[in-house]
């Protein structure tokens, strides 16, 4: 008994160590040998992945708002002929004055690139001013790969907007997004053509809006954003996850003359309006009434004694102009035009273009503690000094 006894302690005792030497260096065998030994219990429920579901990767990608508004986005390159002087020094007027032309100018070609945007079917494209400003030759290549010239339908210095036609018709246009989508916060896209690298998208969120006081622009209400904006980017598309157009990008904040995470687009409120104008018109026919118009400050109405601590309040009024003719006087405080509340002189800019000139407007003005309304005819606003 003894002896059997000592027999089956030493099989277990083997087949023990044996299982340990299986489960360490071949665990599959063992797990396969366990599950041949359990076959008639359940099966266990495994996950796999499910090739016709996007993964989460994917759900968080912005490819499809790219893949809809990359076609609508051009690539302009520009050239235009200038005339210097053979000799450096003589490029300074006063100097060619005092030495001659000794050896006559030479003719150079300058180029530029930027981008632009399919706005319609029949060959419209907007884009900055300064992107074809003067320029002699404008080409337009699309992300088909077809290049094709283009020509200038008008411009707006005032906004840095301009509107170019190619010769093509049935064209990919971008789809416009809503005046008010743009929030604080949204993810947006920047589409351009950077350093003429060759088209770029760059992902970002809206960082501010109703920017002011940036550029040389009349009409500024910039949105704010830290998708990378690079030289070559101006005149392409800031679009929202859906790919609709919710701005044109314009400018850049940078010291070094590169992304530093502060762009500014123009607003699509502003782009409808202008490329709405140029096409029809050729030109933006804006309202003006005449006045030199200064943003009131907590320093100014304390200084002056206005109750009112912010809005628009005249600091000059043009001799002869709309205003002087309805009797509106230096140091009246714009109260509303046309019924809209004004908030600040930008506001009170943006409002006074909207006026059709030839049509009379009513202005609410404060005055010594009154409210007078006063009927102004609308005058045409002068080009800027840009545009003459």
């Amino acid at each position: 008994m003894r002896r059997l006894w000592l027999l089956f302690a030493q099989t277990v005792t083997v087949g023990l160590a044996f299982w340990f030497i299986l489960t360490t260096l071949k665990p599959d065998w063992a797990n396969n040998a366990w599950s041949i030994g359990h076959s008639a219990g359940p099966s266990p429920t495994f996950k796999i992945a499910d090739t016709s579901v996007k993964s989460a990767a994917a759900q968080g990608s912005y490819r499809l708002a790219a893949q809809k508004a990359m076609p609508s986005v051009v690539n302009i390159y520009t050239s235009k002929e200038v005339q210097r002087s053979r000799n450096p020094l003589l490029n300074d007027p006063a100097l060619r004055r005092f030495f001659g032309e000794q050896a006559g100018p030479r003719a150079e070609r300058q180029s530029s690139l930027g981008s632009g945007v399919i706005v319609s079917p029949e060959g419209y494209i907007l884009t900055n001013n300064h992107v074809v400003e003067s320029a002699d030759e404008i080409d337009v290549a699309l992300a088909d790969g077809r290049n094709v010239a283009a020509k200038v339908v008008g411009t707006d210095p005032e906004t840095d907007l301009a509107v170019i036609k190619i010769d093509l018709q049935n064209l990919p246009a971008i789809t416009l997004g809503h005046e008010d989508a743009a929030q604080v916060g949204d993810v947006v896209l920047a589409i351009g053509n950077p350093f003429g690298v060759g088209q770029t998208v760059t992902m970002g969120i809206v960082s501010a809006l109703g920017r002011k006081n940036l550029t040389e622009n009349a009409f500024q209400n910039f949105i704010q954003t830290d998708a990378a904006i690079n030289p070559g980017n101006s005149g392409g598309a800031l679009v929202d996850i859906n790919g609709n157009l919710l701005g044109i990008n314009t400018a850049i904040y940078s010291q070094t003359g590169g992304s530093v995470g502060i762009g500014f687009a123009t607003p699509i409120s502003t782009v409808k309006s202008v490329m709405e104008s140029i096409i029809t018109q050729g030109q933006v026919v804006r309202g003006w009434i005449g006045v030199e118009p200064q943003d009131i400050t907590p320093e100014l109405a304390e200084s002056f004694g206005i109750k009112q601590k912010s809005g628009a309040i005249i600091a000059g009024v043009i001799r002869g102009g709309p205003a002087d003719k309805a009797g509106m006087k230096p140091g009246d405080i714009l109260v509303t035009i046309e019924g809209k509340p004004v908030t600040g002189t930008m506001e009170m800019m943006n409002l006074v273009a909207q006026l059709t000139p030839g049509n009379k407007a009513k202005i609410t003005v404060l005055r010594n503690n009154q409210e007078p309304t006063l009927q102004i005819l609308v005058g045409k606003r002068p080009p800027s000094r840009r545009e003459e």
